[in-house]
């Protein structure tokens, strides 16, 4: 009797531990897709090595099992049309395994082993690391000014929280790590007692069972995860500009916190007031309109209530990404610097900057406007109708379908797209406005430039100085603008944006430490 009452006492705690399960059931499917969310994240790197989490993460997925090498298991897949990944966020990593349902019992050894007994081999380990350590010493700085200057406007917001350095990390943080911290880090966070399951597909019960008690196998977590880092509340507009060899332009991220996710139903009707605003790649939206359509200042002019993953790429909202500490922030593509005017245009011969300062006050002056006017009628039931159709698009795949649910429980929501469609059918205009009027504000921002080394003393100068900043124009461009935007751009140029502080970076200074 004693042995039994100890046995379901065992069983009782064990199944207490049991990862959440997240089921998406598609009887017709001939896919079966598993997603292993581990709520870690980068900001659970030890703080001397930053890196850490998104470097165990790739070792695993990048490398092999104890039976199989990594090179084995591409071999041995390759027919069965499946594969996996993994991705690395601020606080979740999620590993993705997709294969078709006929070739799923063969292909569950794979997920299992890359899983419970990764081989942590010496060369993968080093091969790993060696990219990631290209990745924050070399390609983050010369692949993409817009997304260098997204991750600048992060490390400004959250500098001294687990949240500021990037994802892959610090070039010093990756460089102290070792294989050793990768399997301790593996142990201490790839546990049971922060891992969601996710299936879609067509799969039985026996499978999912199969699944559930596998990854019960999984230690128990060793190590507290660290609190919610707190976004700094900006004291006036601070601004870093962070100057570079040879840009092509001036690539600007502006941001503040803002004290809502998607788990406030609030959100919704900060959606509609956000895509009217500036909807990620729509032409229709104000900044757009204003800055790239009337002005072609640049390719495109965008705002976000939440984190964009990789926005110079996706045209949709990925899943996968989900936060507890958020941040209003705006998106303006690069717009030229004196340098590239004055050697396309003679008659800008006589310039000291560029767009940048301008392209600023008018992002400000829309938001203030907005702010203070609210939305109309019209213009507020046009993106309600828009956002509930566009909405649709997010979710087209099984594997996306099953990476919303798993996101919407993160906030504690059921269905969030499901969730979404509902408040934003029962928000009003009135709703929209006192929400806009609520969260927003244009007072207070982070601002992060990523600008020519020509550009960036002038370019501070005239921020800090408050310095009028007339748009340039080419001469023929000038002749063909209507006198309703030349009117405008005369209001603009000194529109008020009280700037606080300004400093200049060096560009190899940056994501050091």
């Amino acid at each position: 009797m004693k042995k039994i009452l100890c046995l379901l006492i065992i069983l009782s705690s064990f199944t207490a531990k049991a990862a959440e399960v997240i089921e998406l059931k598609l009887p017709k499917s001939d896919k079966v897709v598993v997603k292993l969310m581990f709520k870690n994240g980068s900001m659970s790197d030890p703080k001397n090595k930053a890196g850490l989490t998104s470097l165990t993460a790739n070792v695993i997925a990048e490398g092999g099992t104890k039976e199989l090498s990594s090179t084995a298991i591409k071999n041995l897949i390759y027919p069965w049309a499946s594969g996996y990944n993994v991705s690395v966020d601020k606080e979740v990593s999620i590993f993705t395994f997709s294969v078709h349902r006929d070739h799923l019992d063969r292909f569950y050894p794979v997920l299992k082993g890359l899983i419970l007994t990764p081989r942590f081999d010496e060369e993968d380990f080093k091969r790993v690391k060696s990219n990631q350590q290209n990745y924050i010493d070399e390609v983050i700085r010369t692949s993409s000014d817009e997304e260098y200057s997204k991750k600048l406007l992060e490390d400004f917001l959250f500098r001294g929280s687990s949240y500021q350095h990037p994802v892959a990390g610090t070039s010093e943080g990756i460089k102290s790590s070792t294989l050793e911290d990768v399997k301790n880090h593996y142990l201490n966070y790839f546990t049971r007692t922060n891992l969601t399951i996710g299936i879609a597909g067509n799969y039985t019960p026996e499978f999912l069972n199969k699944l559930k008690s596998d990854m019960a196998l999984l230690p128990e977590m060793k190590s507290p995860l660290p609190e919610m880092a707190i976004a700094r509340i900006p004291n006036g507009i601070e601004v870093e500009i962070v100057s570079k060899d040879n840009a092509l332009g001036s690539a600007i991220f502006a941001g503040f916190p803002m004290t809502i996710t998607r788990a406030n139903d609030d959100f919704a009707a900060l959606m509609i007031a956000n895509s009217w605003m500036g909807e990620h790649r729509k032409s229709y939206s104000r900044l757009y309109q204003k800055i790239r359509e009337q002005r072609s200042m640049n390719y495109g002019d965008y705002s976000y209530i939440e984190w964009y993953n990789n926005g110079g790429s996706n045209m949709l909202p990925r899943p996968g990404f989900p936060r507890r500490s958020n941040y209003f922030s705006i998106w303006i593509r690069p717009v030229q610097t004196a340098k590239g005017l004055k050697g396309q245009y003679p008659e800008l011969s006589t310039i000291e900057t560029g767009h940048a300062h301008f392209a600023l006050r008018m992002a400000i002056k829309e938001m203030d406007e907005l702010i203070s006017k609210g939305m109309s009628k019209e213009d507020f039931e046009l993106t309600r109708e828009f956002l509930r159709s566009y909405m649709k698009l997010y979710a087209q795949t099984s594997e996306q379908q099953l990476g919303y649910l798993m996101d919407s429980r993160f906030y504690n929501r059921n269905n969030w797209l499901e969730t979404a469609d509902q408040l934003l059918a029962g928000c009003s205009q009135e709703k929209v406005n006192a929400a806009i009027k609520k969260y927003w504000q244009t007072k207070n921002m982070f601002i992060t430039i990523v600008t020519d080394k020509s550009e960036a003393v002038p370019l501070a100068r005239s921020l800090r100085e408050g310095t009028e900043s007339p748009m340039s124009y080419s001469d023929v461009l000038k002749g063909v603008l209507s006198a309703e935007i030349l009117k405008e751009d005369e209001l603009v140029k000194s529109y008020p944006m009280k700037v606080s502080t300004v400093t200049i970076l060096e560009s190899n200074d940056t994501f050091r430490k």
